[in-house]
């Protein structure tokens, strides 16, 4: 598997599986002990997921070592003040059953922010997590951070597709030596992405799919993937992406793609902040 060297030294594979909206812990659990199976290292839950217990176990059910493993988790709004955030740190290192996390990540840009970095920093010099990161965080809210913080994010986890490719984005946090990864890289198959036409007639040349074409292109753009899928039919074809080659020209294709927005949600949006993070926003106020 290919890997990343983040700006902290620690080393991270390039492909991995994403585990948002897998609900069921059996099925959660099965998912992951069948990606492990064909070769995924790399597995990206979170609080706010509540499936950390399920990977706990697939992976502590693995005849595997610990360190071949790469493991991501993140806080929730409602665990960012510092004393909540260290408590939540410990509690998902018991429900992942390993005595440390790869990545913790700041999973919104929203609350008490820098009572949670400072929770994983000390977590961080305790041993309790290798790297830490953040999420959905936009360029200034990143060079923010950076200013009041010792150490640097390692990661951005941001919604990149076909469809949002947010380049100058990718360009500030490159020249910032921050890592991306890209959630929703295949947009959920959004506007027919399974099915585009210019994604097919590059596919074709190198017998490739259309969502392995499309990891390919955001691997050569040196970003991190985490495609979610529960079927082993699919894994297999996410991850069989590293034997083949994109042109500049099919690169410069695929870039036309570009729509300019989310396919989701503007996490700039007032009224969205409002439906989706209001709660947990309000269960903090002072």
């Amino acid at each position: 598997m290919q890997k990343i060297t983040l700006n902290d030294g620690n080393k991270m594979p390039q492909l991995g599986l994403g585990l948002f909206q897998i609900f069921d812990l059996n099925i959660a659990e099965q998912v992951v002990k069948e990606a492990i199976d064909i070769g995924y290292r790399l597995f990206d839950t979170a609080s706010a997921y509540n499936n950390e217990e399920a990977v706990g176990k697939a992976i502590h059910k693995s005849s595997l070592p610990r360190d071949k493993f790469f493991i991501v988790s993140k806080l929730w709004i409602d665990q960012y003040p510092y004393e909540i955030a260290l408590k939540s740190i410990d509690k998902a290192l018991e429900k992942l059953q390993i005595d440390y996390i790869d990545l913790m990540l700041l999973h919104q840009p929203y609350g008490d922010i820098v009572g949670a970095w400072k929770a994983l920093e000390k977590a961080q010099s305790n041993g309790k997590i290798k790297s830490i990161g953040v999420s959905n965080f936009y360029p200034d809210q990143m060079k923010s951070l950076e200013l009041m913080s010792s150490v640097k994010p390692a990661i951005n986890q941001i919604e990149i597709s076909p469809w949002y490719q947010r380049t100058d984005e990718v360009n500030f946090l490159k020249d910032e030596n921050i890592s991306i990864q890209a959630w929703a890289p295949l947009a959920e198959g959004k506007h027919g992405l399974f099915n585009n036409k210019l994604i097919a007639k590059i596919g074709r040349k190198y017998n490739k799919s259309n969502p392995q074409v499309i990891l390919r292109w955001l691997i050569q753009r040196g970003i991190i993937v985490i495609p979610k899928t529960i079927h082993g039919d699919r894994m297999k074809e996410n991850i069989n992406v590293f034997d083949f080659e994109l042109t500049d020209k099919e690169m410069s294709l695929i870039s036309t793609l570009d729509t300019g927005h989310s396919q989701f949600f503007d996490h700039r949006d007032p009224m969205a902040i409002e439906s989706i993070f209001g709660a947990s926003l309000r269960s903090l106020k002072i």
